[in-house]
């Protein structure tokens, strides 16, 4: 059998969509703070209050304002003047990122991923496509993160349902050559970028972010009503590539792994291989300062 009946997976569509329904939008603490940051008229004290409600990411904010992934030169312990320096959109991606680590940091067996690397390869692709994006400059390099780190969460829902039918996926990757991507949709009728798609969409998310996490295994099929969130697609595309090849998370889906030349291309890059080997020492000297920062 290459492929699961139609009655068992309209069982699992199913099920996929009520366990997404129960899936809870961010905690309130979450929410109010986000509006502060988005409020022209609050300042980094007013944040800096509303932050101080939860010690652990107070601590968080001030670990990564003084790591090297920010490149800040000088100690900072005080988290008015950490939110001041790393910037409202900074700090508002770290609370995000705090937010989805709990979702993130267990084992996925049906991606063959022990505890803690989807977070890891998520926040390194996060790392990189803010990096990426700021020597390409088509985009945000706060944006960027975003994308990179949500890019993979629909794995958080299908999990269970991948690990039901891993051996057809697997047999079907390896002997029709296919991605792991293409594979779980002839099988279960999803994939994992669709289900993180739905998913981000739930959280409210801009769309941005939503078709950056529906479309990083096939950026070229873009519709053309979305071409200006291309820049932003590429960008996570390339970065979780690059993170694969260096084998950061590379768990069963990282099989059949494709480069896309036209995504580097359109970013304007003329030499990949100088730019692979800036980016190998930037990861390792992210992965370096990473240590335990859980949650950033």
């Amino acid at each position: 059998m290459s492929e699961i009946d139609e009655k068992s997976r309209e069982l699992i569509k199913t099920r996929i969509i009520s366990k997404m329904q129960d899936i809870k939008s961010f905690p309130q603490f979450v929410m109010e703070t986000m509006k502060k940051l988005n409020d022209p008229e609050s300042n980094a004290a007013d944040v800096a209050q509303s932050l101080s409600r939860d010690e652990g990411l107070v601590l968080r904010i001030l670990k990564l304002a003084n790591s090297a992934a920010y490149g800040m030169t000088r100690n900072i312990s005080n988290i008015s003047e950490a939110i001041a320096l790393l910037g409202y959109k900074s700090v508002s991606n770290i609370i995000l990122a705090a937010t989805v680590y709990s979702a993130m940091d267990k084992g996925l067996s049906g991606y063959a991923l022990d505890r803690g690397e989807l977070w890891r390869h998520s926040l390194m692709v996060a790392y990189t496509s803010r990096k990426l994006a700021q020597i390409t400059d088509k985009v945000s390099t706060e944006d960027a993160y975003v994308g990179g780190l949500l890019h993979d969460i629909g794995k958080v829902i299908l999990n269970d349902y991948v690990r039901f039918g891993y051996g057809i996926i697997v047999k079907m990757v390896e002997e029709k050559h296919i991605p792991f991507t293409e594979a779980e949709q002839k099988v279960l009728g999803f994939d994992h970028s669709a289900i993180g798609e739905i998913l981000v969409g739930k959280w409210d998310m801009p769309e941005a972010y939503r078709i950056a996490v529906a479309y990083h295994h096939r950026p070229n099929d873009l519709p053309d009503d979305k071409k200006q969130h291309q820049p932003l697609l590429d960008v996570v595309t390339l970065s979780n590539t690059i993170c694969l090849m260096l084998g950061i998370g590379l768990g069963a889906d990282g099989l059949q792994t494709y480069m896309f030349p036209e995504t580097i291309e359109r970013l304007g890059i003329k030499n990949f291989e100088s730019l692979l080997s800036e980016m190998v020492d930037f990861v390792s000297n992210v992965v370096n300062d990473m240590g335990d920062m859980t949650g950033l």
